[in-house]
C-alpha cells in the first residue's frame, strides 16, 4: 500500500499533517500510515491506538506522531504494533524520516514557532489554514495540550503576511488563522501593546496587541485576500482594536469560535479559567449589537469534576443566552497529570447523559439559527461538490456545478435542520 497520513484532532494538526505527508513523500517512504494524533481527551487516545492496529494489520509500517506521541509516547512506543514514535517537534524535521529511530523532545525547552517546511500554496482546501502560533501558556486544570506543544511561540508577522500573499496569489479566497491560543500572539516576539503614539508599552496599557496587530498587517498587506478567519478565541484575551476590526472590518469573516468550556462560575473557576459566565454571555450580547450578522461557535465540556445538576443547568442554558450556533461538546475525559483528574469524579453515565443533552439543546438552537437565516443573500465560498461555507460559517447546499474555491452569491430559500439550501442569484 501508498504511504497514508490521518490526522486527528485540530485544524493546526491538520496543517501541520501536510508537512508530514510531503516531507514523508520526500523520504520516498511506502506502505507506511502515520498517526498524526490529538491527545485532547482520553477519547483521542483511543482512536490513535485503534487507527494504529488497523494499519497495521493492513501490513503496513505505523509511525505516531503529533500531541498523542508527545503525551504518551511511552504508551505508543510500547505497542507491538507501532513501529516508531516522533515528538510535535520531530515530525516537522526532514531528518526524522531519513532513519528508523523514535524520537521525543522536551516540548517546554522550545521558545521558538518552528516553521513549516510545505510550502504554502500546496494546500488542497478551499479554506487555507496558516498557523501564527502554537502552543499555551495557560494550565486549565483540565487541559494535557500545553504539555503536548510547550509555551506559546508566536510566528512573526512577516512570515505570516508572506505565507498569505502566497496563499492568495494561488487561488484561495478565504485564510482561517489557526493555532493552539491565537489571542495570545506577539509577547514572546517583542509585540507588547500598542499606545496612541505608535509607541511600544506593557501588555495591559495599550489598546492593541499582538493579534489586532497581526490582523490589520494581513488585511492591509494582503488586500486580494477576500475573506479572513479567526480559528477558535478566548475572548478574555482580545485586545479592542481586535474587537473594533470583528465588528467593523467586512473581510474579517462575522463567526467566532469560543473557548468557554462551561457556563457555571465555580466550576469556571474550578477549570481555572480567567472569564465568568456573566462575561461571556455580555461579550456575545455586545458582539451580536455591533454587529447582527455574527454567529458564534463554542467548545463546551459536559461533567466536569464537581458538577452539579444545577451548575450543568448553567452550561445547558448557556448555549441559548450566548446564541451559540456550533456547539462541540466534549464529554469530561481525567487526563493523566493534570488537577482536574484528581478531583472528585462524576459516574460515566452521567458524564454521557448530560453531553447528550449539551447536544441536543446545540442541535436545537442551531435549527432555531438556521430558520433566521431564510431569505438573506449570503456569500458562499464552495469547498466541495454543492457544498460551501457563508460568511457566518453556516453550511450551506449549493448547486453541485460550482468548483472547489469558488465564491457564489446565493439567496437562502431554507434550511434541513443542519444546513442553509440556497439558490444562485
Amino acid at each position: 500500500m501508498s504511504l497514508r497520513v490521518e490526522n486527528f484532532g485540530c485544524r493546526l494538526n491538520a496543517l501541520e499533517g501536510d508537512s508530514v505527508e510531503a516531507l514523508a513523500q520526500a523520504a520516498k517512504l511506502k506502505d507506511t500510515t502515520i498517526i498524526n494524533g490529538c491527545a485532547v481527551t482520553g477519547e483521542a487516545l483511543r482512536q490513535a491506538r485503534q487507527a494504529a492496529r488497523k494499519a497495521k494489520r493492513d501490513g503496513q509500517e505505523v509511525i505516531v506522531t503529533g500531541c498523542a506521541a508527545q503525551t504518551d509516547g511511552e504508551t505508543f512506543s510500547a505497542m507491538p504494533e507501532v513501529d516508531r514514535v516522533l515528538g510535535n517537534e520531530e515530525k516537522l524535521q526532514a531528518a526524522s524520516y531519513q532513519s528508523d529511530g523514535s524520537a521525543i523532545s522536551d516540548i517546554m525547552q522550545k521558545t521558538i514557532a518552528s516553521p513549516l517546511p510545505l510550502a504554502a500554496n500546496t494546500q488542497k482546501r478551499a479554506r487555507a489554514f496558516v498557523q501564527v502560533q502554537t502552543g499555551c501558556d495557560h494550565r486549565c486544570t483540565f487541559c494535557i495540550i500545553p504539555f503536548g506543544r510547550g509555551n506559546s511561540r508566536s510566528v512573526p508577522i512577516e512570515q505570516v503576511v508572506t505565507r498569505c500573499q502566497e496563499l492568495v496569489e494561488a487561488g484561495h479566497k478565504e485564510i482561517v488563522l489557526t493555532g493552539v491560543d491565537i489571542t495570545s500572539y506577539g509577547p514572546d516576539i517583542g509585540l507588547g501593546d500598542i499606545g496612541q503614539s505608535g509607541q511600544q508599552s506593557g501588555r495591559q496599557s495599550g489598546p492593541q496587541s499582538g493579534l489586532g496587530l497581526l490582523v490589520r498587517a494581513i488585511l492591509d498587506g494582503v488586500p486580494a485576500l477576500a475573506r479572513l478567519r479567526l480559528s477558535s478565541i478566548d475572548a478574555v484575551e482580545i485586545d479592542p482594536a481586535l474587537l473594533d476590526m470583528v465588528i467593523g472590518e467586512p473581510r474579517l469573516m462575522p463567526h467566532l469560535h469560543l473557548s468557554l468550556q462551561a457556563g457555571d462560575d465555580m466550576i469556571l473557576k474550578r477549570m481555572k479559567r480567567r472569564h465568568s459566565r456573566a462575561e461571556a454571555v455580555a461579550f456575545c450580547d455586545k458582539l451580536k449589537k455591533a454587529r447582527p450578522d455574527i454567529a458564534f461557535g463554542a467548545d463546551i465540556i459536559a461533567g466536569f469534576p464537581t458538577e452539579t445538576e444545577a451548575m450543568f443547568a448553567n452550561s445547558l442554558n448557556l448555549i441559548a443566552d450566548c446564541d451559540l450556533s456550533f456547539v462541540h461538546v466534549f464529554p469530561f475525559s481525567p487526563r493523566p497529570g493534570t488537577p482536574a483528574a484528581r478531583m472528585p469524579q462524576l459516574n460515566g453515565s452521567e458524564i454521557k447523559a448530560r453531553a447528550a443533552r449539551l447536544r441536543a439543546a446545540a442541535q436545537q438552537n442551531l435549527a432555531n439559527w438556521l430558520a433566521r437565516q431564510h431569505g438573506k443573500n449570503i456569500s458562499v465560498l464552495v469547498e466541495k461538490s454543492g457544498e460551501g461555507r457563508a460568511e457566518n460559517f453556516a453550511r450551506v447546499q449549493i448547486d453541485p456545478a460550482y468548483e472547489s474555491g469558488a465564491l457564489v452569491d446565493v439567496t437562502v430559500r431554507g434550511d434541513n435542520g443542519f444546513m442553509l439550501l440556497g439558490d444562485a442569484l
